[in-house]
Formats: C-alpha cells, sequence, structure tokens
C-alpha cells in the first residue's frame, strides 16, 4: 500500500514511517534551581513518553535574562544534569539569548562562558515567536 503524498510542510513534520513528529518548546527566564529543575523534569518526561510510545519529539529549551545562568558553564546549578542530557537525550537542544549574553559581557567586563551543549540564539523571545509560528508548543514550567 502506498502511503498518501503529503505537503511539504507537513512531510517536514513527520517521521520516515508518517508518524507525527512533536515539537515542545520550554522557556526558563528565572535564576531559580527549582524552576530548572523542573524543566528539565518536564524534557526528560516528554521524552520519555514518546520514546515508550514510539513516537518522536523534538524539545528545545531557550533560556533567556536570568534564565541563562541555566546554560552557564560557571555557575549552572544544573550542570551535572545539562552534562547527562548531552549523552542521554539527543532530541533536546539547548538554546541561550544572544542579547542576555551581550547584557551580561557589558555589565561584568567579559563573556559568560556557556556550556557546549548550546547554541546561542541572537534574541530568545524572538525565537520562541519564530518557533510558535512554526507550530511548536511552548510551556514555561
Amino acid at each position: 500500500m502506498l502511503a498518501p503524498l503529503a505537503p511539504p510542510a507537513l512531510a517536514a513534520e513527520q517521521d520516515a514511517e508518517w508518524g507525527p513528529v512533536h515539537k515542545l518548546v520550554l522557556q526558563i527566564s528565572d535564576s531559580n534551581p527549582e524552576k530548572m529543575t523542573s524543566v528539565l523534569n518536564v524534557a526528560a518526561n516528554v521524552s520519555r513518553h514518546y520514546s515508550e510510545i514510539g513516537e518522536e519529539v523534538e524539545i528545545r529549551i531557550v533560556a533567556f535574562n536570568d534564565g541563562l545562568d541555566m546554560l552557564r558553564a560557571d555557575r549552572s546549578p544544573v550542570l551535572d544534569r545539562l552534562k547527562s542530557f548531552e549523552q542521554s537525550m539527543p532530541n533536546v537542544r539547548f538554546n541561550a539569548c544572544g542579547n542576555t549574553i551581550d547584557s551580561i559581557t557589558r555589565a561584568e567586563g567579559k563573556a559568560p562562558p556557556i556550556v557546549e551543549s548550546a547554541t546561542t540564539v541572537q534574541a530568545a523571545v524572538v525565537t520562541l515567536i519564530e518557533l510558535s509560528e512554526d507550530g511548536w508548543t511552548i510551556v514555561r514550567p
């Protein structure tokens, strides 16, 4: 039996077996270790759920303002957990806000060290808007 043709936009959101690819973005903008842990717990639980039922999920964690502390290599209270995510959950990606990094650089006189697993985006809020427009579900635990 032939699989029905999907429009290009829909095809991009499906895996090789025509199943859905779920898309979740988690926002962290607080320097609160409990909230950081909550964000990581949500990411792990969602990833595990879809893995158990054989569906794909892409997860992004977007950090900005005080939440950038989560991705700072020099003082993240969840650094060990971030390292374990790198190895055990390749479907979870981290984004650090470039605007926040620039503000910290001006205030501290040097750029804050960001964990290697994070990618810098120009503006976290713009990234959230664009991901939302592309069908991602945004959650702020």
